[in-house]
């Protein structure tokens, strides 16, 4: 949505930036009433703060299906709120979005399981010791029962993150190569969430790399619009070399 962002309270006078507090109240005296003093810019990322210290201080006492109920609810709040362009500006898809998604959907098998394997949970303690400071277990570590889990949170987070990438170039003319990158882009999301995320985690990571690419060539960058092309086109035919 385009909003002004900058805001000044009509009650006493005080401005500030709705892009930095997420807010419409003043946050001077509290007032609701305020009126934008700049031009309208698209804004779909809400300030949103990811800590996980909370359930983590839990895990001495707090059985581990209870722990992942507690990490799915705080990463469903944090993925729900958080979105890609923030003033008019395309964010990049940050690992701190990438491991929370991930440990939303791994935190959901986790609280569902009535028996987990030892690797299933030092994983999903990993993911909960390391997501909000954005890292995530390399491929090599995501156990064969898992791989669904982070395909499919991957496909999701690029499915919302190519969502925000059509508002941001709604004012923008795209060449002919960038419209298909998007649309290719666009098709490898469907194939992959229409197999529950089932594929190698190689390929989950190379459909990141490409979204990756792909953003930066829409800001200008000629090369990396190519290799978000040829990493695309390499997805389609199923290779992982």
């Amino acid at each position: 949505m385009k909003i002004r962002g900058e805001r000044e309270c009509t009650e006493c006078g005080t401005r500030w930036s709705y892009y930095e507090t997420g807010s419409v109240g003043c946050p001077a005296c509290g007032s609701l009433r305020s009126v934008g003093v700049d031009e309208r810019t698209e804004h779909t990322d809400l300030e949103v703060a990811f800590d996980l210290t909370p359930v983590r201080n839990a895990i001495d006492e707090t059985s581990t299906d209870e722990l992942a109920d507690r990490a799915r609810d705080r990463c469903r709040e944090y993925v729900r709120r958080r979105g890609f362009v923030n003033a008019g500006t395309l964010r990049e898809l940050d690992d701190d979005y990438l491991a929370a998604i991930e440990l939303l959907h791994v935190a959901d098998i986790v609280a569902r399981e009535i028996t987990l394997e030892e690797r299933e949970e030092l994983y999903f303690l990993s993911l909960l010791r390391d997501a909000d400071r954005g890292e995530r277990p390399s491929v090599e570590e995501v156990p064969e029962s898992l791989q669904a889990a982070r395909g499919l949170a991957y496909a999701n987070a690029v499915r919302e993150y190519r969502r925000d990438v059509r508002t941001w170039t709604e004012d923008r003319e795209l060449t002919a190569s960038e419209r298909t990158a998007l649309e290719t882009l666009g098709e490898h999301v469907k194939r992959i969430r229409m197999l529950d995320g089932d594929v190698d985690p190689r390929i989950a990571e190379r459909l990141i790399g490409a979204t990756r690419d792909l953003a930066n060539g829409l800001r200008g960058d000629e090369v990396a619009l190519s290799q978000a092309e040829e990493r695309l086109d390499a997805l389609e035919f199923g290779s992982i070399d």
